[in-house]
């Protein structure tokens, strides 16, 4: 072993200073190209933003922890694509803030679910989820039935959103309000779940 490396080995505060550049350097090397990147950084063909009413959606979707049951991200490994759909690409998330990817799976990949399954279908399960499979350990979620949207500030989520990059106009955003009104978060989380995956060739309602 040599002199240099029995120092560091026993200097704690050097190693760690050590260990943090050469991570920052891996971390600087792998991801700054990326953001350069025309895959990485360009819609989808055919991606549009969520409307109003699937936007507040997703919002419920993060509310309730979804994103830690569901991943929303197809590998490009076969038994994945013959399950779920075509693989998932960087494209597809560029407007997502923040992404929904997740990395566990106690219930299936929801990345192409919709237009799988009717609205119907979607009330049902998620009102009780043993109804339809009754295998199931998801919680059932009663209480979205019940919940109004706050319309009042799905202008400002949208306003919010187009900060970021989303290419909501000034229409869209006028039109929020109105677009939510009346609506139950059950029926929101049910618009943004029919949203999930209809870049491929069929556009993102």
């Amino acid at each position: 072993m040599s002199v240099t490396h029995d120092k560091v080995e026993k200097n704690i505060g050097l190693m760690a200073v050590l260990i943090a550049i050469v991570v920052s350097v891996g971390g600087i090397v792998e991801i700054v190209p990326l953001m350069y990147s025309a895959s990485t950084t360009e819609p989808a063909e055919g991606l549009q933003p969520y409307s109003a009413l699937a936007l507040e959606g997703r919002d419920i979707y993060i509310r309730e922890g979804c994103y830690g049951c569901h991943s929303q991200m197809i590998r490009t490994l076969r038994y994945e694509t013959e399950r779920y759909g075509p693989y998932s690409t960087a494209g597809e998330s560029v407007w997502d803030h923040p992404f929904q990817w997740g990395s566990k799976r106690t219930g299936p990949d929801l990345a192409r679910v919709g237009g799988r399954y009717s609205d119907e279908w979607h009330e049902v399960h998620l009102l009780d989820p043993r109804t339809l499979v009754p295998e199931s350990n998801m919680p059932a979620y009663p209480w979205l039935a019940e919940r109004l949207i706050k319309a009042d500030k799905t202008a400002s989520k949208l306003k919010a959103m187009k900060t970021l990059g989303v290419p909501y106009s000034e229409a869209d955003i006028a039109g929020a309000q109105a677009a939510v009104e009346g609506k139950t978060e059950m029926q929101a989380l049910i618009a943004y779940l029919q949203s999930l995956g209809r870049t491929q060739g069929q556009g993102n309602r």
